[in-house]
Formats: structure tokens, sequence, C-alpha cells
């Protein structure tokens, strides 16, 4: 059963009027969250040319958890490994933001001069928790993304991921009204940006949007956010905060669906967007941290499908 005649039906898993859709997609989606982070991941002989019982491994992990980490022998250091692991699995709409190469695809590592320093993703000090492009336009929502571990940091560096999904579950039964307040367009919003010319010129405009969302045409569930304090601003109201409030608890509580893991050379993760966070770390002369990072405008092949039919059934 396709989405749009799910929603004839009034088979709508994220309308809160909905108790019984989500309840059915609850169900299905908790029974299939991985219990352990190995559960996620695929070993692959090379990612730039996927056996088909590879790539069907990691379409088949990303339909249930949004994710998928994959390990592989290759050594490289050439963006064809994210390019062309994009490609595979449906993503070719890159996200050109501008601190991106000219390919589209980013270098993170640690930058000691220019522009990049000031962001953190191009230091060495932790990241917490958010979702990719959460200042991009609607036009521009990161709907997916890639990283891809040329070089791991002498210390530290790992990750902590959670399905946005998942998150959205536990807000939802703690209270269906944080899940309300974190949809409206102007729970959360990202100042401008003023630009790097003339005086009073500005290079990205005011951003304001929910947290939670609804992709077109599927009707997959998006999720737009930051754990920052400094340049965002929620709506204020008791609602709001109070749905914010529980969102932080729920991400420092930690829990049996959050996954550790620390990429080494040759690893990577490809998700939808999931949640994710960095800790900080020390480089070496041996070892200096150095990741590929893809974002695009496309969601995983075949991610919607499996749960619509899960449930609609």
């Amino acid at each position: 059963m396709g989405a749009r005649a799910s929603a004839r039906l009034g088979r709508d898993p994220f309308a809160l009027d909905d108790p019984d859709a989500y309840r059915r997609w609850r169900d299905w989606k908790l029974a299939c969250a991985p219990s352990r982070v190995e559960e996620l991941l695929v070993e692959v002989d090379d990612p730039c040319r996927l056996r088909p019982a590879e790539r069907e491994a990691i379409v088949a992990r990303c339909r249930t958890a949004n994710m998928a980490v994959y390990a592989s022998r290759q050594r490289g250091e050439g963006k064809d490994v994210a390019r062309l692991l994009g490609e595979q699995l449906g993503l070719t709409r890159l996200d050109a933001n501008w601190l991106a190469d000219e390919d589209g695809i980013s270098t993170l590592s640690v930058s000691e001069r220019g522009t990049r320093g000031e962001f953190i993703p191009y230091t060495d000090r932790p990241i917490r928790w958010h979702t990719d492009g959460y200042y991009n336009p609607p036009e521009r929502t990161i709907a997916a993304m890639l990283l891809h571990c040329v070089e791991r940091a002498a210390e530290g560096g790992g990750n902590r991921v959670l399905d946005h999904e998942i998150a959205y579950i536990l807000l939802r039964d703690a209270d269906p009204a944080h899940v309300r307040a974190l949809s409206s367009p102007e729970a959360m919003s990202i100042p401008q940006r003023e630009g790097d010319g003339d005086t009073g010129s500005v290079a990205r405009q005011t951003q304001a949007g929910p947290v939670f969302s609804k992709l077109p045409p599927g009707g997959d569930l998006h999720m737009r956010y930051t754990a920052r304090t400094r340049s965002i601003a929620w709506h204020d109201d008791p609602a709001t905060r109070a749905a914010v409030e529980a969102l932080r608890r729920l991400l420092d509580a930690g829990g049996p669906f959050v996954y550790s893991l620390r990429l080494e050379p040759g690893m990577g993760i490809v998700c939808n967007n999931v949640l994710h966070e960095r800790d900080g770390f020390v480089d070496s002369a041996e070892h200096r941290r150095r990741l590929l990072r893809a974002r695009y405008h496309d969601r995983i092949a075949g991610t919607h499908a499996s749960y619509l039919g899960a449930w609609a059934e």
C-alpha cells in the first residue's frame, strides 16, 4: 500500500489524532530496533562497488534503524568512496554547503586557520547532539548523510547515534504534547548569519521551523535539532520549553537505543540524518583524524515502504 493510499485511509503514524496507526508503527519499530551497535555493521569488500548482497544488507538496516555502519578494506583517501557509495544507495542530490569542497563533499579535519576553523566540525572539540543541516532552509533539507573515515584520531573522536524515529517515540510516549510543540513551524529558529563582505550583508537569513516534520512525497519523519545553546532560539512558550527539556533529558540519559561507535579507517556510517554527537579528540603526527562527509537531499533507497506495509495491513 502506498503512502498516499494510507493517508486517504487516515493511516498516518505521525498524526497525533491517529493513535491506532501510531501504535502499529511503534510496535513494529521497537520490535525491529537493534539491541546493540554490532547489528548495524555490514562488512563490504569495496564501498565503491557494492555487491548486491552488501547493498541490500545496508538498505535493510536503514529500513528499520535509519542507519547502517560499514567496514571495508578501503584505505584510500579519494572522494570516490563517498560519492559512489551514495549513488549506489540512491543518493544523488548532494548539498553543496558553503564550507564543502567544490564537489560538494566535505573533508572534516582540524583546521588551524581560516573560516573553517571557526566551526566546530573543523576543530577537535566535542559536538553535542544534533542532526545535520538544521540551519538549512526547507528547500535544502538534509534527508541523508554519509561519513567515511580516512584516518582516526590518536585519542577520542567516538560517536553516539540515535534513530530520530526512536526519539520521537520516546517523546510521544512520555507526552504527546511534546511532539505537538516541537512540530510547530515556530519551534526552533536559527538567527541570520552575517556576511563576510560589506557591513550589514547577510549570508544566511533567519531559519525558523519545526523539529519534527514529514518529508514529501512519502511522509517519512524528519528531525531538525541541535542541543547547542548559542545561535539558536526556541519558541518562548511553556509547552515548547517543556518539550525541549524533555528531549534534552532523553538524550543525556542515553539508554539502550543510543549506540556508541568509533570509526576506524575504511569504516563509515550511512543514515537518514539521525541524531548524533561526537567526543572531543586528540591528533598526533601518526593519527590525524580525517573524515569525508556527504550530505544529501535524498533519503536512502527503499526505507519508507517497509514500515508502511508493516503497520497498514
